[in-house]
Parts: C-alpha cells; structure tokens; sequence
C-alpha cells in the first residue's frame, strides 16, 4: 500500500505504509537521534507529532516493552527512510513492524529523509499531513490548509494523570511533588531515588491543594509544548514561585517563564535529538545534552529580572538551557536531565537536593 506525506507549502513526498491505514495532520518534526526510536514514540512530549527520523535505517534492534517511556505510543504519525526486515538484539521482544501496528500507528518509509530533512532544516518546521489512503495531493492539502484554522489540540489534560497519586520512593526522606505534564517512566525514576515519598499530581492541580501536601519541592515535568493547558499551569504555577523549592524540566522550563511573567518564541527548527552542546556562561567547559523542544524562553522577557541567573546556553544558537534563581529558589532546564547510567542521578537533582536542604536549614 502506498504512502504519501504532504507539507503546507505543497511539497510532496510518496513513500510505502508500514503502520496501519489512515491520515494524520500535524507538525513535522526531525529527530536526529540514531538510536532510541522506540523512546521517541512513546514520549508524551511528542503527541500528535508527524515525527521524522533521520537515521536510514529504523527497527534494526526491535523493540522491548522496557524501552517504553509511557503506557503507549504519542505521536501522531512516523515517516522514515528504510525499515528493517529483520532485527537482532538480545533484549528485543518483538519487531518493530508488529509494534507499529498494536500502537496503530501511522506511517511510511522509502522517504528520502535526506532531502527532507533538509527542507526542514532550510524552511522551518511546518504542519504536515501522512496520508496511506487514496487521494489526490490537492485534496490532503486542502484538508491541511483547513486545519491550520482550527484550534490547537489538547494533549496535557489527556496526558496527564487524573488524581493525585502517592509513590514510595528510595531515596532519603524529601516529600516530593510531579506536576504531571507528561511524565516519562525515566524521569519517574530518577525522582524515585531522590525522594523517600512523591505525589504525582494532575496538570490543574491547585496551588492552595499543593501548598497542603507540605512538599519539601515541587518538579514540574515535560510534555507536549504550546498546549491550550499551559497558560494555566503557569498561573498556578506563579502562586508557589518563592514559597517552594521547584525543578522546572523541558516544557515545565517554558512553564516557569510564563510564571515568571516572560514570553517563548518558536524556533525555525527545534532541538530534537540527544547531543546537542550546551555550556555555562564564560566558561569553556561543555557537556552534551539530550534536547527536544520546539520553543525557546525569549531572553528579552526575563533580562530585566536581577534575581534570575542563565546557567546553561546551547552552543550553536545561545538559547537559554537552564536557569537558576536561589532568591526565589528554583532551578529551570531546557534540555532533558537524562541519567548518566547504572541508575545514576543526573547532577542537577543533587542540586536540586542542596537547595531544597538550604531551605529546610533555614
């Protein structure tokens, strides 16, 4: 069966369905990673996205069910150049081709991603529509062109969970909180060997609700960007700014500047992969960051606030990565705090650790 990805300004690319038939408007977003495809898809952040990977070749080690990074797969459609037909991996389960289709996913290869991930990166990310049904391109981008009228969709408030949930974890004691955005099973994790007991709360979780679980912090997780929810989210947020220690992640980051009474800009083409250089203001040091987000804080908005410090910049473009106020006690990332292995913490939750023991002391 035939494949066919359709991009707003007309372009059109034709390729062979390897997922279920349907169609699937979206944005068009390049992942650059080589490995972590299965990771990709089951991302909340990622839900609704047409997601474009630009590694050749895709299923080659098959797929685990310990891989995933939520209860199911979010994006909206996948397109790729080249599907493998076997797969070799001592952890593999299943195939990817069986995967694609218990998450009945959309999506075609035989693309040359090659040349669209140049378009891309030369005209900006633009919504896209994967189509594996019989239809004329001028009708595909008429029913693009329509969509880009309607109201953006709500993905957060479907995400995120629906009641308050307590977790026991192994670490030393610290009450914590999760603002549930879009939280990954890998971030989980990491909170769980931070803290000796968390609360993973929905989305529109009150302030006066979360000031009354007497937290010793607050993490606000990732999740899908630009969503109807996350005005919101930063209002509630904004009532606990300076009364509770808080580590913002990814959109949560966008979340706290919003809070803090700045603005966000779009990118052309966003950072969506796991190695992008980030370095700390007049230092040479770097570290490599894992990153997927579409959106910026503009610097601008948050320039004229003295007690709010840029910790961390991305090297290619000096967007902001990371932010830091002790004044009003929060610690804000762009990028994704992976953990460096063996269930390590990535070091910003030890940071996190040190300014939620100052406040305590104090």
């Amino acid at each position: 069966m035939k494949g066919i990805l359709v991009l707003e300004d007309g372009t059109v690319f034709e390729g062979l369905s390897i997922g279920v038939a349907g169609e699937w408007i979206g944005e068009v977003v390049l992942n650059t990673a080589v490995v972590g495809y299965q990771e990709i898809m089951t991302d909340p952040a990622n839900a609704g996205k047409i997601m474009i990977l630009t590694y050749p070749l895709i299923g080659n080690y098959g797929v685990a069910a310990k891989f995933n990074k939520s209860q199911r797969c979010w994006i909206g459609a996948l397109v790729i150049k080249e599907a493998s037909r076997i797969y070799s991996n001592w952890q593999a389960e299943d195939s990817f081709d069986h995967f694609l289709k218990r998450e009945k996913v959309v999506a075609i290869s035989e693309i040359d991603t090659r040349t669209l991930a140049i378009k891309i990166r030369d005209q900006g990310e633009m919504l896209g529509m994967v189509s594996t049904r019989k239809a004329k391109p001028e009708a595909l981008l008429r029913k693009l062109q329509g969509y880009r009228r309607q109201a953006r969709p709500a993905w957060i408030a479907r995400i995120s969970t629906g009641k308050i949930t307590r977790i026991q974890g192994q670490g030393n004691g610290l009450r914590l909180g999760i603002l549930d955005l879009g939280l990954t099973r890998s971030l989980l994790k990491q909170i769980q060997g931070l803290a000796g007991t968390l609360w993973v709360l929905p989305h529109d979780t009150p302030a006066a609700k979360i000031q009354g679980l007497k937290l010793d912090g607050l993490i606000v997780s990732n999740g899908p960007e630009a969503d109807p929810a996350l005005p919101a989210v930063a209002k509630n947020l904004k009532a606990l700014v300076g009364h509770l220690p808080i580590l913002a992640i990814s959109t949560g980051h966008e979340v706290m500047a919003l809070a803090l009474g700045g603005k966000l800009k779009r990118l052309a083409v966003g950072h969506h992969g796991v190695n992008y250089p980030a370095c700390a203001p007049a230092s040479t040091k770097g570290e490599i960051t894992v990153q997927n987000h579409s959106w910026v804080v503009e610097e601008d908005s948050i320039s004229g606030r003295p007690k709010i410090a840029v910790t961390l910049r991305n090297v290619n473009d000096q967007t902001i990565e990371e932010m830091e106020s002790k004044a009003l006690r929060f610690i804000s990332t762009q990028y994704d705090p992976k953990s460096p292995g063996f269930d390590e913490l990535h070091p910003v939750f030890d940071r996190f650790r040190s300014l939620i023991g100052k406040e305590k002391r104090s």
